[in-house]
């Protein structure tokens, strides 16, 4: 195991037992996070919050499991950095953290619905 991540429970097996929903929406935790930080034009909570989102991005992107969906994982998270690294690729960049904050936000929805539904069974 590689002693500096952030998240050393689930790079060390913890996230490949959280479905991919679960996964994401974990990921969208973080995300919105360092969209807060960096609103809030706080460079070091933005910092923290930025890279453990990239690390939990790295953690899925590693996972076997999701080799079909991988296309979509990596370009989620190239438009993530792009987002704070090229934002004059963008018209309004608010509307963009806005989208994606969405994106997260319904993922993590879809986790807690399929969980209920685990739990119910």
């Amino acid at each position: 195991m590689n002693n500096n991540f952030t998240h050393k429970e689930l790079a060390s097996g913890g996230w490949q037992k959280l479905t991919l929903m679960e996964q994401l929406g974990n990921i969208g935790s973080e995300v919105s996070r360092s969209i807060n930080w960096f609103k809030k034009n706080n460079q070091q909570y933005f910092n923290s919050a930025f890279e453990r989102a990239l690390e939990l991005f790295d953690l899925s992107i590693s996972d076997n499991r999701w080799k079909g969906r991988l296309k979509e994982i990596v370009r989620c998270r190239e438009y993530y950095c792009s987002l704070f690294f090229a934002p004059e690729l963008y018209k309004e960049i608010d509307k963009e953290f806005d989208s994606i904050n969405k994106y997260f936000l319904y993922l993590g929805i879809a986790a807690r619905n399929e969980r209920a539904k685990v739990i119910k069974v």
